[in-house]
């Protein structure tokens, strides 16, 4: 398995209504120094309904202005959708949404 399928299946495993930092899916994937490594890999998702990338936020829960599909916008509804909500700076509060793992 190379390093972007790594990082595929990590994202995979992150629950609806829940979001990872770049740096957890970095250290779940095998190397906690990989986190833009995790952005270039999102960036290029193949299957971005099978690897929900909106679900990756930075380790402050904001969202990405580069979001690959759609800009940060589209991952801010993304994310609306599953249920979680947004704190007045427009991050994701990472107490109540964090995902560290199963």
């Amino acid at each position: 398995m190379n390093t972007f399928e790594k990082i595929y299946a990590v994202v995979k495993r992150i629950p609806k209504g829940k979001v990872a930092s770049y740096g957890t899916v970095a250290a779940m994937a095998g190397n906690p120094r990989w986190a833009r490594v995790v952005g270039y890999a999102l960036h290029v998702n193949p299957e971005p309904v099978a690897i929900p990338c909106h679900r990756v936020v930075t380790k402050d829960g904001c969202v990405s202005p580069a979001f690959a599909f759609g800009g940060e916008n589209m991952q801010r509804l993304l994310l609306s959708e599953e249920g979680i909500e947004f704190l007045p700076d427009g991050s994701v509060d990472m107490k109540k949404y964090a995902w560290l793992g199963d």
